[in-house]
């Protein structure tokens, strides 16, 4: 019982605080009310935008609150207030989310003191009732648990109300969408183009300067043939270097050791060969279904840039890489101890990770403050 009451307890503290925003709500439409009024006679058209913004930021809090307690997040979808007077009075005006903050505050400012009246109705009756059922049969609580559930509706109610329209949802989409494949062609482009100067400046220039050799070769076999045999080494020797390029090109496209060892096990090859001391937790990954080539090799790119760039820039050995399994999603972080100050405007790789994380429709989040540590978070779709 003991468990209940302190679950029943959270409730009630979530509740009290959603009455709180409640109170808030009341002295919000009261604002609205008195922008109105100013608005129409012209003379305080000024006060709308902060106003809407006032709400806003009122909205904002409920949708944290909802967010910490059912686990979900609940997105925003705001016209910017910016530009002239004329223009930002224009936007608050128009924008759908004005009225969607108007109509959730309305009813917040119900059920929001409805709840946590009911809730505090019950509280003594399911003390008696639940503390009597327990004592004397050692039962489960009844009623104790009504009051967890005041506390979810709260928060569904707030989400239904606050969350954006299915249009403004699929338009966010959209641009997202857009945005990302813009992404996908620059990374695309950027890896064709690496791929063809490695091809011209490594194996290319190697397999012509084989061609000339054993074109001299052929010349000098007659008339000197220990020179010829010379030239049939270095031919062999320039053969051995174009392979090598190919197979570097190869690697780039494709690493082979992600097909022979799995994720896993290429990760902690390349701890192994970064020079630090990284620790690896696969969190078991290697033991399910395999993820699909393409998000594989995503990952180990992120891996590999990331380790690079600790090597190069953090001054630090220690670092560390993991890799989760979260909900259809492949969670990887890569942090390491140094003295931080990431900026993907100075050439360190991590435009390069964003744009090819964009690409599947994933996310990266970065966090290097100056003196450290740095830490980057990496979200990739995956039907395991």
């Amino acid at each position: 019982m003991r468990e209940e009451v302190r679950t029943a307890g959270r409730a009630s503290l979530h509740l009290l605080a959603g009455a709180g925003v409640s109170l808030l709500c009341y002295l919000m439409i009261g604002v609205a009310m008195f922008t109105v009024v100013l608005t129409v006679t012209v003379i305080g058209a000024g006060v709308l935008p902060e106003s809407v913004l006032t709400l806003r930021r009122l909205a904002g809090l409920e949708r944290r609150r909802t967010a910490a307690w059912s686990g979900r997040p609940v997105p925003e979808d705001y016209t910017p207030l910016t530009g002239t007077l004329t223009d930002r009075v224009r936007a608050a005006v128009h924008d759908p989310g004005t009225y969607r903050d108007l109509e959730w505050g309305v009813a917040q400012l119900v059920y929001g003191m409805v709840l946590l009246y009911a809730a505090l109705v019950l509280w003594p009756i399911a003390l008696l009732v639940d503390g009597f059922w327990y004592g004397l049969a050692g039962r489960r609580c009844v009623l104790l648990p009504m009051i967890g559930r005041f506390a979810d509706l709260q928060a569904h109610w707030s989400r239904t109300l606050l969350l954006p329209s299915s249009k403004e949802r699929l338009t966010d989409r959209v641009e997202q969408l857009t945005v990302t494949r813009a992404d996908a062609v620059a990374a695309h482009g950027a890896e064709l183009r690496r791929i063809e100067r490695d091809l011209h400046d490594g194996a290319q220039a190697h397999l012509v300067a084989l061609s000339m050799r054993l074109g001299l070769a052929r010349r000098a076999y007659e008339a000197d043939p220990a020179g010829s045999m010379r030239l049939l080494e270095q031919a062999q020797a320039q053969a051995e270097s174009a392979l090598g390029e190919l197979r570097h090109v190869v690697r780039g496209i494709h690493p082979p050791i992600l097909t022979d060892r799995g994720l896993a096990g290429a990760v902690r090859a390349l701890a192994a060969s970064s020079g630090l001391d990284v620790s690896v937790d696969t969190g078991g990954i290697e033991d399910g279904p395999r993820a699909p080539a393409a998000v594989e090799a995503a990952a180990y790119f992120v891996v590999a840039e990331a380790l690079t760039n600790s090597a190069k820039h953090s001054g630090s050995l220690p670092a560390g890489v993991e890799l989760r399994r979260k909900r259809g999603r492949l969670h990887i972080s890569v942090w390491d101890a140094g003295h931080g100050g990431a900026d993907e405007g100075r050439g360190s790789g991590l435009l390069g990770v964003r744009r090819r994380v964009a690409a599947l429709d994933g996310t990266v989040a970065v966090s290097s403050p100056k003196g450290g540590p740095t830490v980057i978070e990496v979200e990739l779709p995956c039907a395991w």
